[in-house]
């Protein structure tokens, strides 16, 4: 699998899921990993990312409420998402790139499918 992302779901304002994105080991390995989103009719976003030596960053919508983690005996990379909001509502992908810079840029020249997460108001 290169990247499969799962944990997706719907679920109240307020409420919380975790999602989990197993990738192959070439691109895990000593990768950035990063989640994005793209809402029905928006870009797709930086959410979250993560080093392979655990330094995070997360964009100013999900600070506080989203952890991003990694295991790396597993190749997979976690999203908990708390305190979640209506306008969370979106696909969320996985991503994995060598340079920090390419994760911020986005530019992958192919996605997973992306698990899609549903917050009711």
């Amino acid at each position: 699998v290169q990247l499969q992302a799962s944990g997706g779901g719907l679920v109240q304002a307020g409420g919380s899921l975790e999602l989990s994105c197993e990738a192959s080991r070439t691109i895990f390995g000593r990768n950035v990993m990063a989640w994005y989103r793209q809402a029905p009719g928006n870009q797709r976003e930086l959410v979250a990312s993560i080093t392979s030596n655990g330094n995070t960053n997360y964009s100013d919508s999900v600070k506080g409420r989203f952890t991003i983690s990694r295991d790396n005996a597993k190749n997979t990379v976690y999203l908990q998402m708390n305190s979640l909001k209506p306008e969370d509502t979106a696909v969320y992908y996985c991503q994995g790139h060598p340079r920090l810079a390419s994760v911020v840029a986005g530019r992958f020249s192919s996605w997973g499918p992306g698990t899609l997460v549903t917050v009711s108001s």
